[in-house]
């Protein structure tokens, strides 16, 4: 099964999400994650196939914490003047979905259940990782050169 195929087939994963988001998040197709991809997550080398290459990249900054206090408080400061969010799971299958960042605590808790996921500030063009149990790193999206 290729990319297109295998992508968003565990609608499931992303079901606490949306019902926490409610009519305010929107799964993304296929297309759309690739374009909202195209403007983050590919502006970014990787190790392996889910680490950052944080080197490229103004790195705001990176915390320890891990919940979903201080996921709300990295949005709240960062994404301030509020817009769209687009959740990225590290897992293809796992559709990638946009939310407006005013809800975000609302959604934390469902966010922080993926082992590994983005979030893209659009209007900000910052980007919010976290990995299992390493905390959050933000960083400016690098403008391709």
């Amino acid at each position: 099964m290729g990319a297109i195929e295998g992508y968003g087939t565990q609608r499931e994963a992303v079901e606490a999400l949306l019902g926490a988001a409610g009519p305010s998040a929107m799964v993304l197709s296929f297309r759309e994650d690739r374009a909202f991809a195209a403007l983050s997550l590919n502006c970014f080398g990787s190790f392996g196939s889910t680490r950052l290459d944080w080197s490229v990249a103004e790195v705001l900054e990176r915390t320890s914490g891990f919940d979903a206090a201080e996921l709300c408080r990295l949005v709240g400061e960062y994404g301030e003047g509020g817009g769209l969010g687009v959740v990225f799971p590290g897992n293809l299958c796992v559709p990638s979905v946009a939310v407006d960042l005013a809800l975000v605590g609302a959604y934390a808790d469902a966010l922080l259940d993926c082992p590994e996921c983005w979030v893209f500030l659009v209007e900000q063009a910052v980007l919010i990782e976290f990995q299992d149990g390493e905390g959050f790193v933000v960083a400016r999206v690098p403008v391709p050169g």
